[in-house]
């Protein structure tokens, strides 16, 4: 299979023009097409010389995602089904806001994390995603906003998969997202989602970056963490949290904490406290987020009342803290509902 031109940064791809025996420049002219004009071909690209561009069909593969389908919620949300080159599908959404688009972006096909209230895990982990995969998720929902006059403001890396099990990929990506000759996305409005990978959180703390860390944390202790998020064996709760601290005190930056609440499960009065005492102190931000019901899990939602009180108990204490707003749900916008369908039915 030919390499995926969005595989390439800048300095890789005026590498390669120069390694064809081209100006240094072209690469740049190149990366332009890319991300600025974004067009779809490279017979497009007018300003390279025609055996370039010749040349460039033959080296590089070019469209690496075909539309398997699409769903548009009344609220404005969009949600693809993407098919890959080798029949995997993933899912990429794009959520409209009244501060601009978000795009939320998966990193792998599947995932191995396990945690038993997410559809991704559903049939494990299949592949890793490339870095020009997951590039080509932003380019193409881009693509989609073109038509109206529209950009993609903000990036959040919390769709299928675990993106620091996919690290190198991912911060290609990054890297890729924030330059300021393609698509130019404040890093401010970029965050990155882990389950709590250890080791990549230290190292991603050590790449100096303003992208935002977010963390799943899902419980307050390391008991029920293991029960509801498997790799808390791997990673234990602690560590997890020494690894968010590090994170702070280097950067100066805010984490977020992910918490979905489950109907009897995490989400009373003794966890809201709990989950307080361990947070005391820290610069941090809480996400609480109403379960979506998946019908392969036995999971409930946590009534409204509930939810609310649990809000009530952390404010008490000082930690900032919000309520994730509902998108898409009339249109499977959980993670993995949509390729866990298609999965079903093309197993059948």
């Amino acid at each position: 299979m030919k390499p995926i031109i969005y595989d390439y940064n800048l300095d890789q791809l005026q590498d390669w023009m120069k390694e064809n025996g081209e100006p240094a420049f072209r690469g740049g002219q190149l990366f332009d097409w890319l991300y600025v004009k974004r067009v779809k071909s490279f017979e497009d690209m007018s300003n390279l010389p025609k055996p370039l561009r010749e040349k460039l069909e033959e080296s590089f593969q070019f469209v690496t995602l075909s539309e398997i389908t699409r769903f548009e919620s009344k609220d404005g949300t969009v949600k693809f089904l993407f098919g890959l080159h080798d029949n995997h599908a993933i899912e990429t959404v794009i959520m409209r806001h009244d501060y601009g688009n978000s795009i939320c972006v998966t990193t792998q096909v599947g995932c191995r994390i396990g945690c038993t209230f997410c559809a991704s895990t559903l049939g494990g982990l299949k592949r890793n995603l490339t870095a020009g995969e997951i590039v080509a998720q932003v380019v193409t929902a881009q693509q989609m906003l073109d038509a109206t006059g529209e950009r993609v403001s903000s990036i959040v890396i919390m769709g299928s998969g675990e993106p620091f099990e996919n690290y190198d990929a991912t911060m290609t990506f990054l890297r890729i997202m924030i330059h300021e000759k393609g698509l130019n996305i404040g890093q401010r409005h970029i965050t990155v989602s882990t389950s709590g990978i250890v080791p990549s959180m230290y190292k991603f703390t050590e790449e100096n970056t303003q992208i935002n860390l977010a963390i799943s944390i899902h419980a307050p202790n390391d008991k029920l963490r293991s029960k509801l998020m498997p790799v808390n064996r791997r990673f234990p709760f602690e560590d997890v949290m020494a690894a968010c601290r590090n994170h702070i005190a280097k950067t100066g930056r805010r984490i977020t904490f992910e918490y979905a609440l489950i109907g009897g499960v995490n989400d009373q009065a003794e966890h809201a406290q709990e989950l307080a005492d361990v947070l005391q102190g820290m610069l941090c931000h809480v996400n609480l987020i109403p379960v979506n019901h998946v019908p392969e899990r036995n999971y409930v939602r946590t009534p409204r009342n509930d939810i609310f009180e649990f809000q009530r108990i952390l404010e008490k204490n000082k930690i900032n803290c919000t309520i994730r707003r509902e998108q898409g749900h009339d249109i499977a916008a959980a993670c993995g509902q949509l390729r866990a369908k298609h999965m079903e039915s093309t197993t059948r």
